[in-house]
């Protein structure tokens, strides 16, 4: 039995391009912890929908459950309506195979270039947790009127108590195993005075069972501010999943931009209902699709995150230890980028894939360290 049963999907746009340097990463990281790995491409994404009308089975969706981890790669195209794969794959995952984090890291790489004046890596290094299966993106609301002036949409806000519980102790968790020991609850409570309560209260309860956690609150918008003005405040921050969306990017702008976004949407439970997929966040970019101009460093860092926290749910050390070399090498190689916007490095993406699989030569046999997703 292989060690890692891991399925594939490129998608869209760069996405086969980033997905097959971040495979070439594995296959250079693999032997040297000695790890096998049983791969899988499935062709889920926009092509598959124009040409068949499908984005997503149910009966897909069980066999994806076979696997241990989904690495993504991109999903959109310009041909396709807007909502069709997002709703129809990317949503679809994350709901049925209840994957309620969605962690971004959010650490400012040595080398790369911040829009943040004087702000150095010390100074930008974060892990944000983002409920991922409630809120707005639940699609709770309708139309009516359509067409008329007196035309009505809504769109509800939802949250449980138990889905905000898992979340803040996963949360707590995280920041508990973190050297800070800080974690900042995001929300509008001022205003948003029934979801946001909620997960106030929820959050006041479960900070008792963390005593050496230091806990703060800020409304989004301040968190908003604080990520430009002051980002060092920042630890570990937890959140709900509209403005998760709005705040990990923000963090992302900080750390140089989407091209070193990673992310994973986890189930982190041992008794989880299907694999955790993990993917880059910087969209299919179709304007450069097909060029060999995508910089595949988030998609490194979301297989990184994949190996990390898959070696963790199943109990497998040499995943870890796997994603932790991953991580030393996307390290080593950013300096490279001294200087220059990440999508605008003048090297091309096979050319940093190369540069990554010689990093992984280099330290995959070095300790274990800090790395994008610790």
């Amino acid at each position: 039995m292989a060690d890692l049963n891991l399925a594939t999907i490129g998608g869209d746009g760069v996405g086969p391009e980033v997905v097959d340097q971040a495979l070439r990463v594995l296959d250079a990281t693999a032997p040297r912890f000695g790890l096998s790995i049983d791969r899988t491409d499935l062709p889920y994404g926009g092509a598959r929908y124009l040409e068949t009308g499908q984005v997503l089975t149910d009966d897909e969706v069980q066999d994806l459950k076979r696997y241990d981890a989904v690495l993504l790669g991109a999903v959109g195209r310009p041909d396709v309506p807007p909502g069709v794969l997002e709703k129809g794959l990317l949503l679809k995952l994350r709901f049925d195979l209840d994957l309620f984090i969605n962690l971004r890291p959010g650490a400012l790489l040595p080398g790369v270039t911040t829009p943040l004046a004087d702000k150095q890596p010390a100074d930008i290094d974060m892990l944000m947790v983002r409920e991922n299966t409630e809120s707005l993106y639940l699609g709770a609301g309708g139309r009516a009127r359509q067409g008329t002036p007196y035309e009505v949409a809504t769109q509800e806000m939802w949250a449980t108590r138990f889905g905000v519980e898992r979340c803040l102790r996963y949360a707590f968790d995280a920041a508990q195993a973190r050297p800070r020991k800080h974690l900042t609850l995001v929300h509008k409570t001022n205003v948003l005075t029934f979801c946001g309560k909620l997960w106030f209260d929820v959050f006041q309860e479960v900070a008792g069972d963390y005593p050496d956690v230091e806990t703060d609150y800020h409304h989004v918008d301040a968190c908003c501010m604080y990520l430009v003005s002051s980002p060092e405040r920042y630890d570990t921050l937890v959140t709900e999943n509209m403005f998760g969306d709005i705040v990990t990017d923000l963090a992302a702008a900080i750390c140089g931009g989407m091209g070193v976004a990673a992310s994973g949407n986890l189930n982190p439970l041992a008794d989880a209902l299907g694999p955790s997929v993990f993917e880059p966040v910087h969209g299919s970019a179709p304007d450069i699709a097909g060029q060999d101009a995508a910089n595949p460093l988030a998609c490194v860092a979301s297989l990184a995150m994949l190996l990390t926290e898959t070696g963790r749910r199943l109990d497998k050390p040499k995943l870890v230890d796997a994603g932790g070399a991953v991580d030393r090498a996307i390290a080593a190689v950013s300096p490279t980028f001294a200087g220059k916007r990440l999508d605008r490095s003048g090297m091309g993406c096979t050319e940093i894939g190369d540069r990554l699989i010689q990093a992984v030569e280099q330290t995959a046999s070095a300790p274990s360290g800090a790395g994008v997703s610790s």
